[in-house]
């Protein structure tokens, strides 16, 4: 009797399955959201019951939790770190216990994109790129009409008050500029889920997440007066 190959799919069958076009199976892939598949020639790949197991949760992540892509790949990355069965499940649980702070919102609330650009005077084709980046996640009603999540209205507004403070998109800022934020505390943010799982696996979950509550603005006050110190550092040694 034959083994039944751990990679069956083919691109094709990888689109059927998921309800996503080719061209999106291959931004994932080249975005580090999907592993590529197992290559048997130049331009022949097959894939396994892993890629359509990922793509649906980086959909409902898009969908039901309204995370943009970059949130998605650090998320994702966090979860691919070997975690243990227990750390994962401290995770969740901690999860549970958060929900309904400003640190773990299920279900973002929608909000219209065009009165935000008008009110901020930031262009749509701005979030639109934001989009692309992966900084946020735009959808569209029943009607068409362009939204975005409540919970990333900030980050629209901080890029108009940076082209108001003198990064004008004049001098070439833009949206683009945003990523090295995100990159950085991406970073951070990948080591902290791993100090949090390997170093608190002996408290209970609530323990936990009563510990990431009270650190989380000591940790925003570490981050602010380092950057702070490193500009400072900066300067005095031109």
């Amino acid at each position: 009797m034959s083994r039944r190959s751990p990679h069956p799919y083919r691109m094709k069958d990888l689109c059927e399955r998921t309800g996503l076009p080719r061209q999106a199976i291959h931004f994932y892939i080249r975005e580090g959201l999907l592993p590529e598949g197992h290559k048997t020639g130049r331009n022949m790949a097959y894939y396994g019951e892993e890629h359509i197991e990922r793509i649906q949760l980086i959909r409902r992540l898009q969908e039901e939790r309204f995370l943009p892509l970059r949130a998605i790949k650090v998320v994702l990355g966090a979860k691919d770190r070997s975690l243990s069965d227990a750390q994962q499940r401290l995770l969740r649980e901690v999860k549970q216990h958060l929900v309904g702070t400003s640190l773990v919102t299920l279900a973002p609330r929608k909000v219209a994109l065009a009165p935000i650009c008008e009110r901020v005077g930031v262009s749509r084709k701005d979030v639109e790129r934001m989009a692309e980046l992966g900084l946020l996640s735009v959808e569209h009603d029943a009607h068409g009409k362009p939204q975005v999540a409540e919970s990333d209205i900030w980050l629209i507004e901080s890029l108009s008050q940076l082209r108001q403070s003198g990064l004008s998109e004049a001098l070439g800022f833009g949206p683009d500029d945003l990523v090295m934020f995100e990159e950085a505390i991406a970073g951070v943010f990948v080591k902290e889920i791993a100090l949090i799982s390997e170093r608190l696996t002996h408290l209970t979950a609530s323990e936990v997440a009563l510990i990431v509550q009270r650190v989380q603005p000591i940790v925003n006050q570490i981050l602010t007066r380092l950057h702070d110190a490193k500009i400072a550092s900066f300067v005095s040694a031109i």
